[in-house]
């Protein structure tokens, strides 16, 4: 399969919006840029993005039937099901979170971060199967998530200690004479911040683009009867996608939980 195409290539629609998106991603000004005008715009990871909200979609339909046919149950399954996942992923996603934040916060903030963690998890997942492409080793999927945890510590930053969310930029306020050095904290804060959403999005695509291109090259490099020799590869690649969906949701815990923490001002 040819490099930046999967499966999803095969849509009968697939040529049109590649030719749909060439015309509105053609730069403003071609001095400099003319490198670009011949690279085609990436829109795998838009169709991989559908496709693992689709399945997350469907794991929630099936777990919350599920779950309201458990009163029918008299003793839990003995199998691994699809609700019996879902409970020990938002049973160990709220651990960790109350570990962080405490059990009141945790509980109000899970569906964003949960919501994350399914959506990174599926989506790295998905650049294990051979033809698919990770969404998530895209920037723009990935700095989008950043964006939602950062314009979110934010807000809810705002919201739980007002103006003094923005007045501990300025560092510790000891007096109008020290007001140079507030203004440069104030600056470097801002800049921290900024900064957060990007180096969440680029760990995460850079990272899942690696594990993405390792694996792709064991896989040609060795014919189809000796595969299972890239089984170690494998299991190294689904190592890294558990780790960066942790780190993601662990370090987007850890900022909210800093945002809407009552200090002393």
């Amino acid at each position: 399969m040819p490099h930046g195409e999967s499966w999803f290539s095969l849509f009968p629609f697939h040529e049109r919006l590649l030719h749909a998106a060439t015309l509105f991603s053609k730069p403003f000004n071609d001095e400099g840029l003319s490198w670009y005008a011949h690279q085609h715009p990436g829109i795998q990871h838009v169709y991989g993005a559908i496709f693992v909200l689709c399945l997350i979609a469907l794991f929630s339909v099936v777990t919350d039937t599920s779950i309201r046919e458990a009163g029918k149950d008299l003793l839990p399954s003995e199998k691994l099901t699809m609700r019996n996942f879902v409970e020990v992923f938002v049973g160990v996603a709220l651990g960790m979170m109350s570990d962080i934040m405490g059990s009141k916060a945790a509980r109000h903030f899970l569906p964003l971060i949960g919501t994350c963690a399914f959506f990174i998890l599926f989506s790295n997942f998905l650049g294990l199967i051979p033809g698919f492409l990770p969404p998530t080793d895209n920037f723009n999927t990935t700095l989008a998530c950043g964006v939602v945890i950062f314009v979110t510590t934010h807000i809810y930053g705002l919201k739980e200690n007002g103006f003094n969310h923005i007045k501990h930029f300025f560092g510790p306020v000891i007096g109008f004479a020290w007001l140079p050095l507030m203004l440069l904290m104030f600056v470097i804060e801002t800049i921290s911040h900024l900064a957060r959403p990007i180096s969440l999005a680029v760990r995460l695509m850079a990272n899942m683009t690696a594990d993405h291109m390792v694996l792709t090259i064991f896989l040609g490099l060795l014919p189809l009867y000796l595969s299972f020799f890239t089984l170690p590869m494998y299991l190294l690649g689904m190592i890294v996608v558990i780790v960066q969906a942790l780190v993601f949701c662990l370090l987007s815990t850890v900022y909210i939980a800093m945002a809407i923490e009552h200090a002393e001002h």
